[in-house]
């Protein structure tokens, strides 16, 4: 029987992928002097990176981190269903509805992993629901009545930085020259800037007054200035109104 927390707790997520070759091969270029090839379909992407920020049920950062992070996808998949399954967390993702979790579930699939979090959870699949997954993309989008906004463009928004050095077309390059590290980094800072958005929307949403926001907001800040991945991340947050003391 699955173990459930007591309270709620709140997991950010985004991962990395490549195309899983064994079941795509990219198609060429689309013409002289381009580089970047299309976009592989949902079911041969394959997650090289699960980056998480783990928080409870008052918003304070229990764990920040990459899920399986010296094992194989394969390890890597299992660590996650087995942490979804004992614990249960809210899952909050910016786009994680269309790309994030449909991945990971066409992965179970191929590993043949319990996903009973995902497919049985009350509410986690219902698009109009904030129950078992906040996808803020979609929220903010109004569910498809706008047209969708980007993570870089929500997060400098509010203050941070958005996009820096890495954009999602360099992943392969950067996993094949065997730059692990610097994929991890690039997903943490998503997965942190996602958690700072999660916040403002509940502020915005009327969960959080103000000063339950700016507590909240600088205890992640003094999260990230003591875990040392985050450098280039902070010298680029615009504190006064990220914490909004303008």
């Amino acid at each position: 029987m699955a173990i459930v927390a007591t309270d709620p707790t709140y997991l950010v997520l985004d991962i990395e992928t490549i195309p899983d070759r064994d079941l795509f091969t990219p198609p060429e270029p689309p013409g002289p002097g381009s580089t970047e090839r299309p976009f592989p379909p949902l079911y041969a992407c394959r997650p090289i990176v699960i980056g998480v920020m783990w928080l409870d049920a008052a918003f304070a950062v229990k764990r920040i981190g990459t899920i399986g992070e010296s094992k194989d996808e394969a390890g890597m998949m299992t660590d996650f269903a087995e942490f979804m399954a004992k614990w249960r967390p809210d899952v909050v993702t910016w786009n994680g509805r269309s790309f994030d979790l449909p991945v990971l579930a066409l992965r179970a699939l191929r590993f043949g992993l319990d996903f009973g979090w995902y497919y049985r959870g009350q509410g986690t699949r219902y698009r109009f629901s904030e129950e078992g997954h906040l996808d803020l993309c979609d929220v903010i989008a109004d569910h498809g009545a706008a047209k969708m906004t980007s993570l870089d463009g929500a997060a400098r928004t509010i203050g941070l930085p958005g996009k820096d050095g890495v954009d999602g077309s360099q992943v392969e390059g950067l996993f094949h020259a065997g730059q692990l590290e610097a994929l991890r980094r690039y997903c943490l800072s998503d997965v942190a800037q996602t958690a700072f958005l999660f916040l403002r929307y509940r502020l915005v949403s009327g969960d959080l007054d103000r000063d339950g926001y700016r507590h909240a907001a600088t205890g992640l800040l003094a999260a990230l200035e003591t875990d040392g991945r985050f450098g280039r991340l902070l010298d680029g947050v615009d504190r006064r109104r990220l914490l909004l003391t303008d």
